[in-house]
């Protein structure tokens, strides 16, 4: 099974998405998880609204800190947000292969109904797409060096 650790600085939103369409999507493929270096209260209202309206899965959901991750020992740490991308990762991250998948953050949008369900839309299957791209590296079957070189080509 690949371990995936979602960061997105707040984990509200970008990172939240990514750990249930991840979990949804690769069901007994991948375990993800997801967390920040400066966690929000709360999970965005509109990102689990957006989830269940693509029939994701939410129960569970957390916005928490990457403190708490220590023990999770990830496969993949993959970054959704450009500030994240620039942090200085836990020293336990650094044995875990890293990838960048700039996401637009969809939650920071006003504007119609319309238009904030495009944009959700829009990161939903962009998310998909990249989930789906990374069952089909079949990381099982890999060793380290092997999934460091396939899962290279996958980040921005």
């Amino acid at each position: 099974m690949l371990k995936i650790l979602y960061i997105c600085t707040h984990n509200r939103c970008r990172s939240i998405l990514s750990e249930a369409i991840s979990n949804h999507v690769g069901a007994g493929r991948i375990l993800a998880r997801s967390a920040g270096s400066h966690p929000a209260d709360e999970v965005h209202p509109l990102t689990l609204k957006y989830l269940r309206a693509a029939g994701v899965p939410t129960a569970g959901l957390l916005s928490q800190s990457w403190d708490e991750m220590e023990g999770f020992a990830p496969d993949l740490v993959i970054t959704v947000c450009d500030t994240a991308a620039e942090e200085v990762c836990p020293i336990y991250f650094h044995k875990s292969h890293r990838l960048h998948w700039g996401l637009r953050d969809p939650s920071r949008l006003a504007g119609t109904e319309q238009k904030l369900a495009s944009a959700f839309s829009d990161v939903i299957c962009t998310i998909r797409s990249r989930v789906d791209a990374l069952l089909a590296v079949d990381a099982d079957k890999l060793d380290r060096d092997e999934l460091s070189r396939a899962v290279a080509g996958l980040a921005d």
